[in-house]
């Protein structure tokens, strides 16, 4: 396995770019460590294949470097860079039998058959389906061909990295978590780098170690699921990911102050270098409370959703959509409320980009 480093790597499909709008990926410094789980996360367009395909070499990128364990591999075709890769739709060989199937890597590259034997065993053990290995792969369920197409990607000893593009997109449902746990598991034991590319949130945070959250070719935030959830970097982070995802509403700055709709709102910790002005707060839906007697910032209740766990208000205070997530009763739809943020979780925004910063302690 490898340590993989991008350096100062800009792509544009252009071939005369001109400004940052022509670039698919805008300048990217990323060092992910060997043997480590990380996600690429972001919407469609964001640049997640792009940066995938120039770290697998389909694409040369238009500046900067690829290095492997600081060894420069800009210019090397797929094959010389030891690469394993699991696409959105299973790539496997239907007329062989799951057994072929995980052993052609190794066969591929002339592995003797007792490498060949202990490996497959091993990786089939690992992805339960020990009991398939005499089945042809025409006769297995879907989320099983997926299984075997991770399982080619892990068979091999000498790649530097596995990287997963949207692998379970075709996967049912109720399936979904259960191989998002088996792929957690395998890391855990084969302790190889793997880089998962998914636009789902649900499945960055499982599998990942450290995310990467991008839009529009640049890398907003790179951080571990509890720092993107707690302190996201950006309102892009913020809105991105949570279900719902952060409020953000907007502010004015006078003295240092935040004012929403003409009332004060307690910050986090002080402002860095906010000048008087248009900015945003931004509070998750866990950090509001709803009540109808206490203190807070005035607003009525629009709609309810009980959702079973807890419940999800959907209230409007000063023009603007707050979300709040309760457990236990909730207020009815048409109530006058009061919501109170939590201070040490109020954060101030401002351009998009986390302008206040933690009280001591906090």
């Amino acid at each position: 396995m490898a340590q993989i480093k991008l350096s100062n790597l800009r792509h544009s499909y252009s071939p005369n770019p001109s400004s940052d709008a022509d670039y698919a990926l805008k300048k990217i410094d990323l060092t992910w460590d060997n043997g480590g789980a990380y996600a690429l996360l972001g919407p469609s367009g964001c640049g997640k294949s792009t940066l995938l395909n120039i770290i697998s070499g389909l694409l040369v990128p238009s500046e900067g470097k690829i290095l492997f364990d600081d060894q420069d591999v800009t210019e090397l075709p797929p094959a010389k860079r030891n690469i394993a890769q699991v696409f959105q739709f299973p790539v496997i060989y239907d007329t062989m039998t799951v057994y072929d199937n995980l052993a052609f890597p190794l066969r591929n590259r002339g592995r003797d058959e007792d490498i060949v034997k202990r490996r497959v065993t091993s990786i089939a053990e690992m992805l339960e389906v020990t009991e398939m290995l005499s089945t042809r792969a025409a006769n297995l369920s879907p989320d099983n061909k997926q299984k075997i197409s991770m399982g080619r990607g892990l068979v091999r000893e000498d790649v530097n990295v596995v990287m997963f593009d949207e692998p379970l997109t075709v996967i049912d449902p109720h399936l979904k978590w259960k191989l998002r746990s088996k792929l957690k598991e395998l890391h855990q034991r084969v302790k190889a780098t793997m880089i998962y590319v998914t636009h789902d949130q649900t499945e960055a945070l499982t599998f990942a170690d450290q995310v990467v959250v991008m839009q529009d070719g640049e890398v907003v935030q790179i951080g571990t699921p509890v720092e993107l959830f707690e302190r996201p970097a950006h309102t892009f982070v913020g809105h991105f990911i949570g279900s719902p995802g952060m409020n953000v509403l907007p502010c004015e700055v006078q003295g240092g102050g935040a004012f929403f709709g003409g009332e004060q709102v307690d910050l986090e910790g002080p402002a860095t270098g906010v000048v008087d002005g248009s900015a945003e707060v931004g509070i998750r839906p866990e950090f509001v409370s709803v009540s109808q007697n206490g203190d807070g910032v005035e607003a009525h209740v629009r709609k309810v959703s009980d959702i079973g766990r807890h419940k999800v208000v959907e209230a409007i205070a000063h023009g603007s959509r707050v979300h709040a997530i309760l457990d236990g009763e909730a207020p009815n739809a048409g109530d006058a409320v009061k919501l109170e943020f939590k201070q040490s979780q109020t954060r101030l925004y401002k351009d998009g980009w986390l302008a206040s910063t933690q009280a001591e302690g906090v």
